[in-house]
């Protein structure tokens, strides 16, 4: 099952309690915390899937939220997400037509499949409102999180078990 993008859409615009500052409070929280890689035409999408797993407890990193990166991407843009991918708890790949197509997506899950644990790596399926679906192809490799009804964030293995990870299901 896959993530509608519309849901992401309606989420984008509902207010989230703010997450941590830190990844330090965030732990001390025990707040899950993690790198959303996703394409930058899809902002709102990436907005709305930060808001509602901030509702969860989630801790969720979004490269242009964050003021201390360059404006035009650059080898410290780059340091600085690998920096991010590797403190952080969880790698999520937003599966858009968009992210599978961007150059910098498919490097960024590179990097994080050689720093993280392959169970700390997510992908996130979503649909689009025509009904096409993304997160084919290498990213088949990893586990994903799909919105069950009823049980809420739901990772399942590459083999097809799958657990809660948290809260409730998306509306």
């Amino acid at each position: 099952m896959t993530i509608s993008q519309d849901t992401l859409r309606r989420h984008s615009h509902v207010s989230a309690p703010q997450g941590p500052r830190t990844i330090i409070e965030a732990r001390m929280r025990a707040a899950p915390t993690a790198f959303l890689s996703h394409s930058h035409k899809d902002a709102e999408l990436a907005r709305g899937l930060q808001n509602y797993l901030q509702t969860q407890g989630w801790d969720i990193y979004i490269d242009w939220e964050d003021t201390a990166m360059p404006e035009t991407p650059n080898r410290t843009t780059a340091s600085k997400i690998q920096e991010k991918i590797r403190d952080l708890d969880l790698f999520l790949f937003l599966a858009t037509r968009n992210s599978t197509a961007s150059r910098w997506c498919p490097w960024e899950i590179g990097y994080a499949d050689g720093v993280k644990q392959i169970d700390r790596i997510l992908i996130i399926l979503t649909s689009d409102s025509q009904g096409a679906t993304y997160g084919n192809e290498y990213l088949q490799l990893y586990n994903h999180i799909d919105h069950v009804a009823n049980i809420g964030i739901y990772a399942y293995n590459r083999a097809g078990g799958g657990r809660a990870l948290r809260g409730r299901a998306m509306p």
